[in-house]
């Protein structure tokens, strides 16, 4: 019989008890779990809800418990239904009447919001830690690069020169808003819910700050029927999740076009790239393009939980058991992820000169053409017009705007020296854009130096 089955009168059919179940998924929380109970029950004890003495022998025993997890000696049952009854269940069976008084004062609504919060609280520690990692090697590469000229780009079209370093450091300020996101998650989901028993909280005396302390939370919730049924916090965990894999997959297709002939910018280390099984030149950039294929796979846990909660009433339902598969899925693909997106990028080896031959190229100074023009007192909209004029003159000839003779460009302005083409030097257009949070090495380094400052403030 069901630790729950005194109303009933006949055992639940095995179908049925197979699809109720959770504990192929949600044995995870085992050490979550145990933990929660120790801290419950040292309350209980505590304030004399239970005999101390028992208060004491539970907890012990629970430690025992969490030991012979690790170790392997258990094997969870699905009669049990989920991990709260299995251990439980183990616990009395271990300590007979004495382990059936853990349950006082508490429900296994508010027993699984709390593991599941302190599951995700350290998970978010996790995260963090791995986009530290990932932050730290874009780092370097933007150190060694702040003078590696490279074509900028809109719409996949050149547009302006700029250097790698400046682009990484798009790419930190990305991953930097992520663990910004992490953050705040984990302050949010810093609410205790234990206490709210079942939705209306319980008559014994509990003292809930002192649980919520042991635990590791700052506080405990407001409400218990909130505290039951709230899954906000999963919902932005994994939300978090998927824009660091958003971040990720954009990242992943750059390197991927990167590697590609027409490009040639980078080339991946040979331990972090595949073959094929019928092209023997094939070297193919597939942990990119994994990472970009699992995006989805997170997205879709999002859709999952959030579709989930949309229609629940208060309080509980057991609708909620189906956050954990979605939650697990994502913290598991991300985690995934970026160790080997990390090292992938580390070992990579930038083809500077190619970068530099593809600024060259596209006409990526042409808008450093019209400020020259501006800066000889022509209106903006009219040197547009001009240095447009002289764009198509130069495709017409096969030529780049630093080629076209100086005769040929007085023609369309005679404003124009001999200093127009050190002012359209692609050395020239990126160190003149010095402006904080332009390309320029200085701008960069300033940027860097940021960087590092709040890579110190990351614990």
């Amino acid at each position: 019989m069901k630790l729950w089955g005194g109303r009933f009168s006949k055992e639940t059919d095995s179908a049925a008890n197979a699809y109720h179940s959770s504990i192929s998924f949600d044995q995870r929380l085992y050490k979550q779990d145990i933990t929660g109970s120790i801290a419950h029950v040292t309350m209980l004890g505590k304030q004399n809800i239970i005999p101390k003495e028992n208060a004491e022998k539970i907890a012990e025993e629970l430690k025992k418990i969490l030991i012979d997890i690790e170790n392997g000696k258990i094997e969870f049952s699905e009669t049990a239904e989920d991990i709260h009854m299995n251990i439980e269940t183990i616990l009395i069976e271990r300590l007979g009447d004495i382990g059936k008084q853990l349950h006082t004062g508490r429900s296994r609504n508010d027993q699984v919001a709390v593991d599941f919060k302190m599951y995700l609280k350290d998970e978010c520690d996790s995260i963090i830690s791995l986009l530290k990692n990932l932050l730290e090697v874009i780092l370097k590469i933007a150190e060694d690069n702040k003078n590696t000229i490279m074509p900028g780009y809109t719409h996949m079209q050149k547009a302006q020169p700029i250097t790698l370093a400046h682009h990484m450091m798009a790419y930190f300020q990305m991953f930097a808003r992520d663990i910004g996101r992490f953050s705040d998650c984990k302050k949010r989901m810093d609410f205790c819910p234990l206490g709210s028993g079942a939705l209306a909280a319980t008559t014994y005396s509990l003292d809930r700050a002192f649980t919520a302390e042991m635990l590791g939370f700052s506080a405990v919730t407001e409400n218990s029927l909130d505290g039951v049924s709230d899954r906000d916090f999963a919902i932005e965990f994994i939300f978090a999740a998927s824009m660091v894999m958003m971040h990720l997959s954009r990242f992943s297709e750059e390197i991927i076009m990167w590697c590609t002939n027409e490009f040639s910018f980078v080339e991946l280390d040979d331990a972090f790239s595949t073959g094929s099984s019928i092209m023997p030149q094939k070297k193919n950039p597939d942990m990119a393009e994994l990472t970009r294929g699992k995006t989805g796979r997170v997205y879709g846990s999002l859709i999952t939980l959030l579709t989930v909660m949309k229609g629940l009433p208060l309080a509980y339902n057991k609708d909620t058991q189906e956050d954990k598969e979605a939650a697990f899925d994502a913290v598991d693909t991300l985690t995934l992820c970026l160790p080997v997106f990390t090292n992938m990028l580390a070992t990579s080896k930038f083809r500077k000169e190619n970068m530099n031959e593809g600024a060259k190229k596209g006409f990526t100074n042409a808008t450093d053409a019209a400020d020259y023009l501006v800066k000889c007192g022509i209106p903006f909209r009219d040197a547009h017009k001009i240095i447009g004029e002289m764009v198509a003159y130069a495709i017409a000839n096969k030529i780049s705007l630093d080629e076209i003779p100086m005769n040929v460009l007085k023609e369309f302005s005679p404003l124009i020296k001999e200093d127009f083409y050190t002012a359209i030097s692609l050395d020239t257009c990126v160190n003149e854009r010095s402006v904080y949070g332009g390309p320029s090495p200085e701008a960069v380094q300033v940027s860097i130096n940021n960087a590092k400052d709040f890579l110190k403030g990351i614990n």
